[in-house]
């Protein structure tokens, strides 16, 4: 394998709807791993340290093991380029940095504030990209970005708005969310044309991977004390809870939900990918009505109506060319 990887090579239109479903499916898994999260934090009081550990290192693993069985030469010829290294760096930091970032904010504010502000990334997306290319956005586009921004915060608010709470601590790390986002996008772009997407993919997470466990043991660190003694680095969990954590958040809502979501932004583009991906609250909300039986509410089905809309929108502005 050279620069190029042996993928397939379908026309313009089935690059775009294969890039679409990818971006659905992993942004449905999100929802997933955050269903799964809540699981854990509630029933075994476990740190958001230690899960953004375990997932990052659960994905890094499987990433590094699939791209040494089947890439090697193309990650040889990857981290061969000092260019690429750099921006793999930051791809993987952002990574990271935007999974440590959500669960701080929603800490600081609530669930729906920090889902809101964290759809404000498809704004950053869109500005950075018409700065870079100098020019406006498309119609469709723009259209898209209004009812993405509306169905997620549908969703997230259930229409009452009372419930967002916004101290400046809260809004600074929602934005550092929003902007960590971004950056994951949009870094490695520029790479996604020369070399193999699932090597880019799986560097950028073994990077997360890392960068997570530099945290978490710094976390742990500091929470030791001569009075407390050590503190247990792994949380006591049983068979149930580890399942939802490797299983659920490790594999499903990052493995699968990451690989998945930014091979579809590698062929939709940046722009249509930050779009697709604000469905996320979408697939939390239809996982929690099928798996937990919760029932759909009328801000649920206007949200649904808003992302659909925002799907035919994204489609209709244009398949054949990238952001």
């Amino acid at each position: 394998m050279g620069r190029r990887s042996s993928e397939s090579a379908p026309s313009a239109h089935g690059r775009f709807w294969l890039g679409a479903v990818c971006a659905l499916a992993g942004a449905t898994l999100w929802g997933f791993s955050g269903a799964c999260i809540q699981f854990l934090v509630e029933g075994y009081a476990v740190s958001s340290a230690f899960i953004s550990f375990a997932r990052a290192a659960t994905a890094a693993l499987l990433f590094l093991a699939l791209v040494l069985a089947t890439r090697r030469e193309a990650l040889l010829s990857l981290l061969g380029s000092r260019a690429a290294r750099r921006t793999l760096l930051l791809f993987g930091v952002g990574l990271y940095l935007s999974q440590i970032t959500y669960a701080i904010s929603i800490e600081m504010t609530n669930a729906g504030t920090a889902t809101v502000l964290q759809a404000t990334c498809t704004v950053f997306v869109m500005l950075f990209t018409c700065l870079r290319t100098r020019r406006l956005p498309r119609a469709a586009d723009f259209a898209g970005l209004v009812a993405a921004l509306a169905a997620a915060a549908l969703i997230a608010t259930q229409g009452d708005w009372g419930v967002i709470v916004l101290p400046a601590a809260g809004l600074a790390w929602g934005i550092a969310n929003a902007l960590s986002e971004t950056l994951y996008i949009m870094a490695p772009q520029r790479l996604y044309g020369r070399w193999d997407r699932v090597t880019i993919i799986g560097v950028g997470m073994v990077v997360s991977g890392a960068a997570a466990a530099i945290v978490w043991l710094a976390t742990a660190a500091a929470s030791l004390s001569p009075a407390s003694g050590a503190a247990p680095l792994v949380p006591a969990l049983d068979a149930v809870g580890w399942l939802a954590l490797i299983g659920g958040v490790g594999m499903l809502g990052t493995f699968a939900a990451f690989g998945l979501f930014l091979y579809g932004v590698s062929l939709v583009g940046s722009v249509k990918g930050s779009l697709l991906g604000v469905a996320e609250p979408v697939g939390a909300m239809v996982i929690a009505a099928v798996w937990l039986g919760t029932p759909f509410s009328a801000a649920d089905w206007g949200g649904l109506v808003l992302m659909a809309a925002m799907i035919a929108l994204v489609s209709l502005s244009g398949s054949r060319e990238k952001q």
